[in-house]
């Protein structure tokens, strides 16, 4: 019955859950860690503790393995539902993958001096180099 009063009690609710709630992480142990690592920020400040809570309009920045993700809290939630009902909790404001790491066909083809194979020059100086030693 207690469960049944936080959520309509206010707008705030503990970063923990609501990340959990998000399905932004899959558990609440391990949203616990991510904050307890300092990988969340609430509006620019790095978070520490799990119980702080998150209002409507905060801004939420996470950094994953994978990506960064920042959101901003729409809704408290009160469950973890399906992601479609999770979808309305936040507003997602994370650039997409494509836009950080685009490369254009000849910024691809380049390669940085010195990295890779030798060419065949570069071979041949290192036979010649390696029969004068012997």
């Amino acid at each position: 019955m207690g469960g049944e009063i936080q959520p309509g009690s206010g707008s705030r609710q503990r970063i923990d859950k609501w990340l959990f709630f998000t399905r932004l992480v899959k558990s609440r142990s391990l949203a616990q860690s991510h904050i307890q690592s300092g990988h969340v920020s609430i509006n620019g400040a790095r978070c520490l503790q799990p119980s702080q809570t998150v209002k409507i309009g905060d801004r939420v920045e996470l950094t994953l393995e994978r990506r960064d993700v920042i959101v901003v809290v729409r809704l408290p939630g009160d469950r973890r539902g399906p992601y479609e009902e999770a979808r309305l909790l936040y507003e997602d404001l994370s650039p997409s993958p494509d836009e950080a790491k685009r490369l254009t066909p000849y910024e691809q083809a380049i390669r940085a001096t010195g990295s890779g194979r030798p060419t065949k020059k570069e071979r041949r100086a290192i036979d010649k180099l390696m029969s004068d030693e012997d």
